[in-house]
């Protein structure tokens, strides 16, 4: 007798209203409340996995502040800090290993400078060893393993590979593309239920129960909706087979990401033996590309790339991700001191600048710890949507039956002009996002085959009688 009301009163869609402006739309409503069912039930648990290792990811940028303090702080802040070139040197002396990918002058009064030092053994090969020197002093304070432009160490680099791929490698991306990929199908479909419910249905006081559930879970739920639909275009973006049919669009539009030129011009035979820091110093060395590079406006923080070979200029690049965002780009000749190319933010094509504020919102940098504390709040709340929605798949059972699922066939009640367009719509967003596509058509299949099965058999019993 409950599990029957529960059903009329929470999942049984309602008559349609007599306006025409309803009428229409009415059917899609159990069709919605089936997809939201299915994908939530199916998906949740990746979509956990994902929540929980996000949450640890956007509260790993203060906890490595805390961890690491000894390397990246000075012990005492100076009046003036020594030329770059000096502070390769000391970090060489003390790592004569590898060969120096980059260097991060000291971006403020009492942070270290930065030497990433590629090809270092037991390194892994996308990763640096990154050496701390204080720049008053030369002191080196410690070497870490530094991933990505975010500079990322151990721990940040070690929870963000769990996130990203479980530690499995690229086959282990697909968990986060699959959840990605669902992630907006769910709370969009969650959203339009929730807001076609009747005002006094969406009430929390005063309910108990699976209604209670349901309360919590819709409207927590609505107002979480926009974030998770950010949440999953942004991942999406640099995901395996999404992100690169992403990046193909944009470059078919010239929406690409543009790059710097990095090569030289005129004859730098011999670059190598004015090395007096290591492989860092070529030509007219690190402190005059470094005040080339100021006096076009780039200010801290910067990267510092030493010239590939001989036929390469230095690259020095900001790298604040945090807003207003510091991504400009020159090329320096090592021969000449001189800037050969300029790169400003400012002119980048606009869908490349979104992209960058996206994934970077997405990541927690671009508002610095408002960002994290975001991020940390709409991992917490889609924790609890899964377990509020497994909940109320409980509580719909009867007795000490599990969950009962939704109807089928609802897609049938929705007039051909709204199912059509809807059908066209999902094709091509599963043909440019494949894991979402691909499960989708695998469900509508053994569905349909079930389907077809059943009504066999009603078909044969009723013959049978």
């Amino acid at each position: 007798m409950t599990s029957a009301l529960t059903r009329t009163t929470d999942e049984a869609p309602k008559a349609a209203d007599p306006t025409p402006s309803r009428s229409s739309w009415a059917p899609l409503r159990p069709l919605l409340l089936r997809l939201h069912f299915y994908a939530g039930l199916l998906v949740a648990p990746f979509l956990l996995v994902a929540a929980c290792t996000g949450l640890l990811y956007a509260a790993s940028f203060q906890a490595e502040k805390i961890v690491y303090s000894d390397e990246l702080t000075v012990s005492e802040v100076g009046d003036v800090k020594l030329p770059i070139s000096e502070q390769v040197t000391a970090a060489r002396e003390a790592h004569p290993e590898g060969t120096v990918a980059a260097v991060r002058p000291s971006p403020e009064d009492d942070a270290t400078t930065r030497v990433l030092l590629s090809g270092v053994e037991g390194v892994d090969a996308d990763h640096t060893l990154a050496v701390f020197v204080d720049p008053y002093t030369a002191k080196v304070e410690g070497a870490l393993e530094q991933y990505g432009s975010t500079g990322a160490l151990p721990l940040r680099t070690w929870i963000s590979g769990l996130h990203r791929n479980l530690h499995l490698g690229e086959t282990g991306r697909l968990y986060s593309e699959f959840a990605a990929s669902w992630l907006w199908v769910i709370a969009s479909a969650g959203l339009v239920m929730w807001f076609t419910r009747r005002r006094a249905q969406r009430k929390l006081r005063g309910t108990s129960g699976r209604r209670r559930t349901l309360g919590l879970h819709g409207g927590v739920g609505a107002w979480a909706a926009a974030g998770f639909l950010f949440l999953s275009v942004t991942g999406l973006t640099w995901s395996t087979y999404a992100g690169a049919n992403i990046d193909v669009l944009r470059t078919s539009l010239h929406q690409a990401t543009p790059s710097i030129s990095a090569t030289a011009g005129g004859d730098h035979s011999g670059h190598g033996a004015s090395a007096s820091a290591g492989d860092a110093e070529h030509g007219v060395g690190l402190d005059k590309v470094l005040a080339a590079a100021r006096a076009e406006g780039l200010g801290d923080p910067v990267e510092i790339v030493p010239p590939a070979d001989e036929s390469s200029t230095y690259v020095v690049k900001q790298v604040g991700r945090s807003y207003p965002t510091k991504q400009d780009a020159v090329a320096v000749d090592p021969t000449s001191g001189e800037v050969t190319d300029v790169l400003r933010f400012a002119d980048y094509p606009i869908l490349a600048k979104l992209t960058r504020w996206g994934i970077d919102l997405h990541t927690g940098v671009l508002f610095g710890l408002v960002n994290q504390i975001a991020l940390m709040l709409l991992a917490l709340s889609l924790i609890l949507l899964i377990v509020w929605g497994y909940r109320m798949w409980w509580q719909r059972g009867r007795g000490s039956a599990f969950g009962r699922p939704i109807p089928r066939g609802a897609w049938q009640k929705v007039p051909p002009l709204i199912l059509l367009p809807c059908v066209a719509a999902i094709a091509v967003l599963g043909y440019y996002v494949p894991l979402l596509g691909i499960p989708l058509a695998a469900f509508l299949v053994v569905d349909i085959v079930l389907g077809e099965i059943s009504h066999r058999r009603g078909g044969r019993a009723d013959a049978a009688a």
